[in-house]
């Protein structure tokens, strides 16, 4: 896919920020030092005067947006995932989640692709954090167009929101004309018949490509994208399942408690099928190039095909 348009779904983020910031004059935002790297700082440039630099201090920010949320404003809070769901844990459950206020959460360099940060920037737990607080959306889109919907959507939706940005350019897949985005609504992408490719993030583009591989193995796999972890898709998810037999799951992110879990809880309750999970498997990254690693650790096109065709023979 070298032809294919790649955009950093960060970069994304920030973009959208920027060009939703006329239309909703009480959208607000605050970074933590780190507002070149999460892509605020191009909302900064735009709206200097709703941007906050809350410094090194992500729990302070997080109850700064608490407060700003409870006046009318629509906070967006920043840093990477390492410390917006990591570090800020414990606000953002109490001082966000709890009294369920109109905080977002854009949390940026997620996953394996942070790269040469290493094990502890790469914040592969971050969705199984925020699936764990009541009420709160979580969302992890696929590319560029996705992410600027993500940013539509949490805007346009009253109450919480986390969503995870990465700091790797990734293939453009949803610049079609008919492309709608919905939250709490996968996207069939592909039709299958063998078994279903479930995936987010990074792994939807990664997924087609593997389905086409697999076609050449006589195999032929649906794939969906679930841009919306929490709340899941169940209808298309258990739909899916019914008629192919067979689950594959697929995120940058550990295997515990991600996406993988959200749809074993799903089939469990209505549709019990067999599935295989590809992720972080109960360890931690490592520092390298961001390729390297989706490569090594089997999250690219290679290592998802491979393991969806052992599964399925």
């Amino acid at each position: 896919m070298a032809d294919v348009k790649k955009i950093a779904t960060r970069e994304s983020y920030g973009n959208a920020l920027a060009q939703y910031g006329a239309e909703y004059p009480n959208l607000v935002v605050l970074d933590a030092d780190l507002a070149a790297a999460t892509k605020t700082g191009i909302f900064k440039k735009a709206f200097p005067e709703r941007h906050i630099d809350c410094g090194i201090a992500e729990c302070n920010m997080v109850g700064i947006a608490a407060g700003l949320a409870t006046t009318g404003k629509i906070p967006f809070v920043s840093s990477f995932a390492m410390f917006a769901a990591g570090r800020a844990f414990e606000q953002v459950r109490n001082s966000v989640g709890y009294p369920h206020l109109n905080v977002k959460i854009g949390a940026t360099h997620a996953g394996i692709t942070v790269g040469e940060d290493g094990a502890s920037h790469q914040c592969n737990e971050d969705l199984a954090l925020m699936r764990t607080i009541p009420g709160m959306v979580v969302m992890n889109p696929a590319d560029d167009i996705e992410a600027k919907a993500a940013v539509k959507a949490a805007l346009d939706y009253v109450g919480p929101v986390y969503i995870r940005f990465g700091r790797a350019a990734v293939p453009v897949i949803n610049d079609n004309a008919d492309y709608k985005f919905e939250m709490g609504k996968g996207v069939l992408l592909r039709e299958g018949t063998d078994v279903t490719i479930i995936a987010t993030g990074i792994c939807v583009s990664a997924s087609l490509e593997a389905a086409e591989m697999l076609a050449a193995d006589g195999i032929s796999a649906e794939v969906i994208n679930i841009h919306t972890i929490k709340p899941l898709d169940e209808e298309l998810v258990v739909a899916s399942a019914k008629k192919t037999g067979k689950v594959v799951t697929a995120e940058e992110h550990s295997v515990i408690g991600g996406l993988g879990s959200a749809v074993c809880d799903a089939l469990c309750a209505k549709a019990p099928t067999p599935v295989c999970k590809i992720g972080m498997y109960d360890v931690f990254g490592e520092s390298g190039p961001a390729n390297a690693l989706v490569e090594k650790y089997g999250l690219d096109a290679k290592g998802i095909y491979e393991k969806t065709k052992a599964f399925v023979k």
